[in-house]
């Protein structure tokens, strides 16, 4: 990245490979001669949490943008960007090359950065302030006429809060979790769900050689889609999800029936919400004003549970954000150029206040109000949930 548009080492060739070039920009200067007509200016952003395909979408955006005659500005760290001065940068097409492959995102992403509930250090520590009057008003210095933002649930609540202050919003769905309303499937999970099956694949030769009982604890917050898919499609015994809590005492049944035919170790993939009959949900930190408690423990938790009613060794593996990194899938870069074009179009055809959704197999967009507050997360009386049971699989409970 570079500050200095002019520096001629900085500037890209036709290598595709070669990095992205990201311009940092000023607004406009405050004089007295009479405003030009508007132009037709988008700032796009990925905010929350980092997912694969990122890149996808903001190489498509750009490139359908710029064809439709837009300008297209980025926000550095998701609504960072916008709170901090400085921290805007231009796109074109150069920008964006050689970037569909790459996982992360060229602009940087920040789950912290909530301009309702924005850290800010102070002599006594640090305050959470609403900076969201400061957003508009630099959007507005910018002359941008309309705001994508990129991400999951809580970065669409924070779009549909500045569209309340008159700003036009368009949402592309992102999350690993797929718990996103109102869209079929959000970019991400699948390649997600490509590492959770990969770490099951491996972790049944190392179970196998040593009789044990092997835990994998995998991401998806309070729904539990890469549970469910990774585990069914790596062979799991054991699939644990937040939408269906657990009695241990049948999954140390299913250890002891897998014993009995001599099948000496055993697999289970638990997702992070995932929680016991009557017990809650683990948390490495309590969620703050306008942010989510952090989750973590929910494999080591289910490993001490077990240690005195088998005899096996248990070990507990955690992917982490390991599924978050690496090349998306060609799913993921698919349905992120679909969704990056399709925002593109929205904003070149003055829509507002709308996310673009896969519904049954076709891009389409939907108001943002759908979207925000509504989680979507597996039924547990499911066509999904009854295979798994259909293949011998314990979910922790009986039949739902």
């Amino acid at each position: 990245m570079t500050d200095d548009p002019n520096d001629e080492s900085q500037d890209p060739t036709d290598d595709e490979e070669q990095a992205p070039r990201l311009t940092l920009m000023a607004p406009p200067p405050d004089d007295d001669a009479p405003a030009p007509a508007p132009t037709r200016r988008a700032c796009i952003l990925t905010a929350g949490g980092d997912a694969p395909g990122l890149n996808a979408v903001l190489r498509a955006f750009v490139k359908r943008a710029t064809s439709l005659g837009l300008e297209v500005f980025g926000s550095q760290d998701g609504f960072d960007g916008l709170v901090r001065p400085g921290r805007m940068v231009r796109l074109d097409n150069d920008s964006v090359r050689g970037i569909l492959m790459r996982g992360g995102s060229i602009l940087g992403c920040s789950n912290r950065a909530n301009p309702f509930s924005y850290p800010v250090r102070t002599a006594t520590g640090e305050e959470l302030c609403d900076k969201s009057d400061e957003v508009v008003e630099r959007i507005a210095s910018f002359e941008i006429d309309v705001l994508v933002v990129v991400g999951g649930d809580g970065t669409m609540h924070m779009g549909k809060g500045l569209a309340d202050k008159g700003i036009r919003v368009i949402g592309v769905p992102k999350t690993i979790d797929n718990d996103l309303a109102a869209t079929d499937s959000t970019f991400g999970f699948d390649s997600a769900v490509h590492v959770a099956t990969w770490a099951i694949d491996n972790l049944h030769a190392t179970a196998e050689a040593h009789d044990r009982v092997q835990i994998v604890e995998l991401m998806g917050r309070y729904a539990g889609w890469i549970t469910l898919h990774a585990g069914i499609a790596g062979g799991a015994d054991v699939i644990l999800i937040p939408e269906i809590p657990y009695e241990i005492e049948r999954v140390v049944q299913k250890i002891h029936d897998r014993g009995t035919h001599d099948e000496s170790f055993t697999i289970i993939a638990v997702s992070e919400g995932a929680a016991p009959a009557g017990g809650g949900t683990a948390e490495i930190a309590a969620a703050k004003p306008g942010h989510l408690a952090r989750l973590g423990g929910a494999g080591q938790r289910l490993a001490d549970a077990l240690k005195d009613k088998c005899d096996h060794e248990i070990r507990v593996t955690v992917l982490g954000h390991l599924q978050r990194g690496g090349s998306p899938s060609a799913f993921d870069r698919l349905l992120g150029s679909r969704f990056g074009a399709r925002a593109a179009e929205l904003c070149s055809e003055g829509a507002s206040n709308r996310m673009v959704s896969l519904r049954n197999g076709s891009v389409t967009d939907v108001p943002l109000a759908d979207v925000v507050g509504k989680m979507r997360r597996v039924d547990p009386s499911g066509e999904l949930v009854r295979v798994a049971r259909s293949l011998g699989v314990e979910m922790g409970t009986g039949s739902t």
